[in-house]
């Protein structure tokens, strides 16, 4: 069962993309395990971006709710069922493939489990460390060390201020 974020944060994240002018949404999953690690997940060769290192994270069907895309998103790509939201990790923006303006809006998740992480559309996986990240985004290593600085400091995610809005 998952504890969804308050109705109100995630449509008024909706709300602003919208007055942003972006015209797709994706969303991500910051999923950590015993050791604080970050579940990494490595895109085909063939694939957008390939040999890329991104967290779980998908397409938001339309008249989905971002945690319920988020849900469905870690599942079919990990096996892993998502427990738990704690919180709004961050927000990025990039051009898709389609070259759409797109934002992701990243959420922090508990799962059931952190193992076994079965594959379907990526070529690998890692726990990564704070400080030992493969070949990742700017985006995603921005939104990593806003994430991981706040918890240092005793908070669940960072402020809406951490917002980054980085060219790809």
């Amino acid at each position: 069962m998952t504890t969804p974020l308050p109705d109100p944060l995630t449509e008024s994240l909706v709300a602003e993309a919208r007055r942003d002018g972006i015209e797709k949404y994706v969303v991500g999953a910051l999923i950590t395990d015993e050791d604080s690690r970050v579940l990494l997940l490595r895109r085909r060769p063939d694939d957008f971006l390939g040999g890329l290192w991104e967290l779980p994270s998908g397409g938001v069907d339309p008249g989905e709710r971002l945690v319920d895309a988020m849900c469905r998103e870690v599942l079919e790509e990990t096996g892993l069922t998502v427990t738990g939201v704690t919180g709004h990790a961050g927000s990025f923006d990039y051009a898709s493939r389609s070259g759409l303006r797109t934002r992701q809006f990243t959420f922090t998740v508990t799962v059931g489990a952190t193992g076994p992480v079965v594959l379907t559309e990526h070529d690998g996986s890692a726990w990564a460390d704070r400080g030992d990240l493969p070949a990742v985004s700017n985006e995603t290593r921005a939104l990593l060390a806003g994430w991981l600085g706040s918890v240092a400091v005793g908070l669940s995610a960072p402020t809406a201020a951490s917002r980054r809005r980085v060219p790809r």
